[in-house]
């Protein structure tokens, strides 16, 4: 069985919805000694925590608590984690989603992320690891988004509101993942600026990634189906260096 590891915790300042309210996160994983040393970590963190050991579970707490955020097992007695969210974002949600998995090839992560998942972590795993991700996914979630005095951001024919988390390309409305809209939003900040991806996992992933860097690759691949498909490209590789975004023409 595979269970949490756990390290002495630095507790980080508590982080609360924009209105004040306690952040909720759905834990659902069929193993009830992890799901309650999480519940335990996530409480410490002073969210509101529900639990499920199931899929159909999941999905009908998820209908119900409207999570924000949520933290799936891959593989679950009935049907599994991969299903769970292609349901949930069925419902028109995309509350970011942290999967756990027992399996580390690189094709069972990528296949959870290409489901829609925002993030993931392999068992076994620290609690302060999940506590650092779903702060990380959180925060880049419209519930501590912070205030600019001009929200929007514009490179060229695309525009980024960081208050509605709109995005657009000539007028056309582009959705994006929490994790896709950071990216997308750090690229932005910085036009003609070529970015590592070392600096872009310590920014837009706020933790050290382990040197995963293959996620980045993973996520640009994303944004640049989305922004620049059937367009002129805005997101170049700058080969041995990182990436740069830049207006067209």
């Amino acid at each position: 069985m595979s269970t949490a590891t756990t390290t002495q915790q630095h507790r980080a300042p508590q982080l609360a919805k924009g209105d004040g309210s306690m952040v909720r996160v759905l834990v659902v994983d069929d193993e009830q000694s992890l799901t309650d040393l999480l519940k335990m970590a996530l409480r410490y963190e002073g969210w509101d925590v529900r639990t499920a050991a199931d899929g159909v579970n999941a999905v009908k707490i998820a209908r119900e608590f409207r999570p924000d955020a949520i933290v799936l097992d891959i593989m679950l007695p009935d049907i599994d984690g991969l299903e769970v969210l292609q349901r949930v974002r069925a419902d028109g949600t995309e509350t970011p989603v942290l999967f756990l998995t027992a399996k580390d090839s690189l094709d069972d992560r990528i296949a959870g992320l290409t489901a829609g998942g925002d993030d993931y972590v392999t068992k076994p795993f620290s609690l302060e690891e999940v506590v650092a991700r779903l702060r990380g996914l959180i925060r880049r979630s419209t519930l501590t988004l912070a205030q600019a005095k001009d929200p929007v951001l514009v490179v060229g024919d695309l525009t980024l509101d960081e208050d509605s988390y709109e995005v657009a390309r000539g007028g056309t409305p582009i959705e994006l993942t929490a994790t896709e809209f950071e990216l997308l939003r750090f690229l932005m900040r910085n036009p003609r600026r070529v970015l590592s991806k070392a600096q872009i996992l310590d920014r837009v992933w706020s933790y050290d990634f382990g040197g995963r860097e293959s996620v980045v690759e993973l996520y640009i691949s994303y944004l640049r189906k989305k922004v620049d498909a059937g367009r002129e490209p805005m997101i170049h590789t700058v080969r041995g260096a990182g990436y740069m975004l830049k207006a067209a023409g």
